[in-house]
C-alpha cells in the first residue's frame, strides 16, 4: 500500500469518526456572531474634546477600544476594583487641582492592581520606578516602599501631573509624558515641530497611550451599550480601616499584628508599602499604619453594599 492509498485510507477513517452533526456542517458554516463597535464622533479628556472624525484618530482609538471591550475579564475585573479605589484616588486628584479623568491613568498603568510590578521595576497602582519615587517623596527601601502606599502613591502622582503640566499646559501630552517620560516628549515635540499629541510620532507603547485612557474611560462610562452588566455585589466593596501611628521601631510586624487583633496576613494586604517582618526606624519617622476597623471589616455583607457610580449598575432583569 503507498503513501497517498495510506493517507486517503486514515483521512476517511476519521471522517467517519466525526459526530453526525459535526459532518453535516463541514465546512463550517456557523460561526458566532461579533460586530464591529461604534464610535463616537468624538470623546472628551480632561474637559477637552478630541475629535475622532480624523482617520488616524478615529482607527487608533477604535483599536484600543475593540482591545478594552473584548478583553472581558480584564475590563470587568478593572470595573470591580474602581468601586474600592476610585473613592480614595478622587478626592487626592481634585485636592491637588488634577482633573478627575487622569484617574483613567492609573487604570491603565496598574489595572488598578495595588501590587502591580511590572518587568521594569515599575511597582504599585500607579507604577513609579524607585528612582523616580524618591523624588517625588517617596520612600523606597528594603523596609518600607512607599509606591505600595494608595494614598502617598498618589499624591506624588498628583505632584509630576503638575510638573508636566507647567511644562506642556496640555493633558494628552502631561499623560504622554508621564508613559515617555517628560525628556522624550520635549525632545520629540521639539524636533519634529508640533505642539500636540495627536501630531507627534512616537514609539508603539507611548502613542497608544493616550488612546488607551480615552477608551477606558468611555467604555467605564458606558458599560451597558459594550455588553457590561455588573450587579451591585459583583463590586469590591471598599474596606473599613482603623489607623495606627507608629513612630519607632517595629521588631516583628507579626507580633505588632497579633497585639493589634489580626494577623500578619491581614496587616499586609492592608499596608502593601511594608517589605518583610521588622522596621528598623532609626530616625523616628511617623507611620500610619492600616487595621481592620472590627470584626465584620473584611466579611462581604450583601446588605450593606456602597456603590461609587450608579451608572456601572445594570438596573434591569
Amino acid at each position: 500500500m503507498n503513501k497517498q492509498t495510506i493517507f486517503s485510507t486514515l483521512l476517511m477513517m476519521m471522517l467517519l469518526a466525526l459526530p453526525s452533526g459535526l459532518q453535516a456542517s463541514y465546512p463550517y458554516t456557523n460561526p458566532s456572531s461579533t460586530y464591529a463597535l461604534a464610535i463616537p464622533k468624538q470623546v472628551t479628556f480632561c474637559q477637552e474634546n478630541i475629535d475622532l472624525r480624523r482617520m488616524d484618530v478615529r482607527e487608533r482609538f477604535d483599536r484600543e477600544l475593540l482591545a478594552m471591550n473584548f478583553m472581558h475579564s480584564a475590563t470587568l475585573q478593572l470595573v470591580k476594583r474602581a468601586n474600592r479605589y476610585f473613592p480614595i484616588i478622587e478626592p487626592i486628584l481634585k485636592a491637588n487641582h488634577i482633573p478627575d479623568d487622569m484617574k483613567y491613568l492609573c487604570c491603565i498603568e496598574s489595572s488598578l492592581n495595588p501590587k502591580s510590578v511590572s518587568g521594569t521595576g515599575a511597582a504599585g497602582l500607579w507604577q513609579f520606578m524607585a528612582t523616580t519615587a524618591k523624588e517625588y517623596g517617596l520612600q523606597v527601601n528594603s523596609e518600607v516602599d512607599e509606591r505600595f502606599h494608595i494614598e502617598k502613591s498618589t499624591v506624588a502622582a498628583c505632584q509630576y501631573l503638575k510638573d508636566a503640566y507647567e511644562i506642556y499646559k496640555d493633558w494628552n501630552l502631561v499623560a504622554a509624558a508621564y508613559n515617555a517620560g517628560k525628556r522624550r516628549i520635549t525632545t520629540s515635540l521639539a524636533e519634529q515641530q508640533v505642539d500636540d499629541y495627536f501630531d507627534l510620532y512616537l514609539n508603539e507603547e507611548t502613542s497608544r497611550y493616550v488612546y488607551r485612557i480615552l477608551a477606558c474611560k468611555w467604555v467605564m462610562e458606558h458599560l451597558q451599550d459594550y455588553g457590561f452588566y455588573l450587579r451591585e455585589s459583583d463590586l469590591y466593596q471598599p474596606i473599613d480601616y482603623r489607623k495606627v501611628v507608629v513612630n519607632k521601631a517595629v521588631a516583628s510586624w507579626a507580633d505588632f499584628a497579633k497585639a493589634q487583633g489580626c494577623t500578619f496576613k491581614q496587616l499586609k494586604e492592608a499596608n502593601l508599602w511594608i517589605k518583610g517582618n521588622v522596621l528598623t526606624n532609626s530616625s523616628g519617622r511617623l507611620y500610619e499604619v492600616k487595621l481592620p476597623a472590627n470584626d465584620k471589616a473584611l466579611q462581604f455583607d450583601e446588605k450593606n453594599l456602597k456603590t461609587h457610580h450608579q451608572a456601572w449598575i445594570y438596573e434591569g432583569k
